[in-house]
């Protein structure tokens, strides 16, 4: 029986302010599998508009790790800790990194990170265009519909503006309509 658990898990690490890509290079180069979710912005300076990329979640990055790996990884220059609750470091789904990497691709310049921990609201799955079988709870304010994937280890919503009609409500036991989207994702 081996005391290491090879299971490869999801965890998101804090890093130091502005270090997410050193850290994310780093773990690279030492064949450790990371995410670092990036956004692209464009910012103006007085003489030219220059398309950058940011981190999306500002100090964080995602790291997939099992426990021979897990100890390494903060022994990384920049890195600070894993995300806990109750002293151990919070998993995260990789179904909830795949979304998020689907969002990142269909809405990059229009998302909006927020720290406020939003009510539940109607939870739908999206039907048509790049976030195709993405599931997230909708939230109303400012006039607008904006459909939130919500990040509960994370205490993180990311939102982006996306028409009512391109969503469904989402049912737990999977309507028809959704199985047949759910398979079509597994088949493609």
């Amino acid at each position: 029986m081996s005391l290491i658990n090879s299971n490869y898990q999801w965890f998101a690490l804090y890093t130091k302010s502005r270090f997410e890509k050193k850290v994310h290079a780093s773990l690279q180069s030492k064949g450790i599998e990371s995410y670092l979710p990036l956004r692209t912005e464009k910012r103006r300076w007085s003489d030219r508009i220059k398309t950058i990329e940011e981190p999306l979640l500002k100090g964080y990055i995602f790291v997939k790790v099992s426990n021979r790996e897990y100890f390494n990884v903060l022994n990384t220059p920049g890195a600070v800790a894993y995300v806990s609750f109750g002293g151990k470091a919070a998993s995260i789904p990789e179904k909830q990194l795949n979304d998020l990497q689907v969002f990142l691709c269909g809405y990059n310049q229009q998302i909006d990170v927020t720290y406020d921990n939003l009510e539940e609201g109607r939870k739908v799955i999206v039907v048509n265009g790049p976030m195709k079988g993405v599931v997230g709870d909708i939230v109303e304010f400012r006039g607008k519909s904006r459909i939130a994937l919500r990040f509960k280890n994370l205490g993180y919503c990311i939102l982006t503006d996306i028409a009512t009609k391109d969503v469904e409500v989402y049912k737990p036991n999977l309507i028809s309509t959704h199985k047949k989207l759910v398979q079509s994702l597994l088949s493609a």
